[in-house]
């Protein structure tokens, strides 16, 4: 599905992808544009070409066919004036061991920044950036996992990268940690960088990224923000309500209320669906007490990215 022309000034341009492994497609005719300023979300399930396509992104995968450009360039292994101003902090952690906070972030800085002032003002800038000034001089395996990540983040960011990568940045983190890699992911799109974030976790997508692109067996199968994709779904409410007793002539006369298109129990669980309108809630509560229907706990949910996820991607586990 190709995405329509953008309306932004793009940074990466990938049209066309493809790439295989032997007798696999894992990558499928793919095309994306990430505009200047955007924080895109780009989401798939294990196996869906994700990683394939980022590392042909960043030229560390020779593909089959397509073309691929940032900043109007295009990228190759030797563009190494394109790869200064990229970042990538990759879902596992990679720092030394051997040296600490301050001359990690001085040793990854330094892959591009060879000026020993600037870099060292980069490097300070980075250690305030991520609230790491009180572990410069810790090693990595002191830092808790939290710290880590954000030791991981500042590896990445010191050369102040104009595009920056995120695969996954918070897993396995305490909310408090995770909350301030978000809020620092935020402050560099504020401050002009181009971010392309990858996550399982929807509600992170959802609240930080102003575009989401959906792959799926190494193809774009959803493209949009997250309010026109779960505006897509057919259910567009939810509402459960625990019942006593309700007759099948109660269920005929349920879904004949606007905008309701299933009606089904379970147990003592009535469970109704609509697709649309407003007040559903308050018609089906004059529903249930204009016909004499007990009820108790009564409650209403709308979609979330997760169930667009996967009402597009499907419910079978992936390896």
């Amino acid at each position: 599905m190709q995405q329509e022309a953008a309306q932004f000034t793009p940074v990466v341009s990938i049209s066309n992808l493809v790439k295989r492994y032997h007798e696999k497609v894992a990558v499928d005719h793919f095309y994306l544009t990430v505009g200047e300023g955007e924080i895109l979300g780009l989401l798939g399930p294990n196996g869906s070409g994700k990683t394939t396509t980022l590392n042909c992104l960043l030229s560390l995968l020779k593909y089959d066919k397509g073309d691929i450009s940032v900043f109007g360039k295009p990228m190759t292994p030797s563009a190494y004036d394109i790869k200064r101003d990229i970042g990538v902090v990759m879902q596992n952690v990679a720092v030394i061991d051997a040296l600490s906070v301050y001359e990690n972030i001085d040793f990854f800085c330094g892959l591009y920044i060879r000026d020993k002032a600037q870099r060292k003002r980069c490097v300070e800038d980075a250690i305030a950036f991520t609230g790491l000034s009180e572990y410069r001089k810790y090693r990595p395996k002191k830092l808790s996992g939290g710290l880590l990540r954000r030791l991981n983040i500042a590896c990445g960011i010191a050369h102040r990268p104009k595009l920056i990568i995120f695969d996954e940045p918070t897993v396995a983190v305490d909310p408090q940690s995770r909350n301030a890699i978000l809020d620092g992911i935020r402050r560099l799109n504020k401050e002009g960088t181009t971010v392309i974030y990858t996550s399982h976790y929807m509600e992170e997508v959802e609240e930080l990224c102003s575009r989401i692109v959906i792959i799926d067996n190494g193809h774009q199968v959803a493209e949009g923000t997250a309010s026109s994709l779960k505006a897509s779904l057919r259910n567009r409410e939810t509402t459960t309500v625990e019942v006593s007793r309700i007759t099948e002539e109660d269920l005929r006369s349920l879904r004949e209320i606007s905008h309701v298109y299933d009606v089904m129990v379970n147990g003592g669980t009535l469970i109704i669906r609509c697709d649309g309108g407003s007040h559903n809630l308050v018609h089906i509560m004059n529903f249930l007490m204009e016909r004499g229907i007990d009820f108790g706990r009564i409650s209403t949910q709308l979609p979330t990215l997760n169930d667009v996820f996967l009402e597009i991607t499907g419910k079978e586990l992936r390896d």
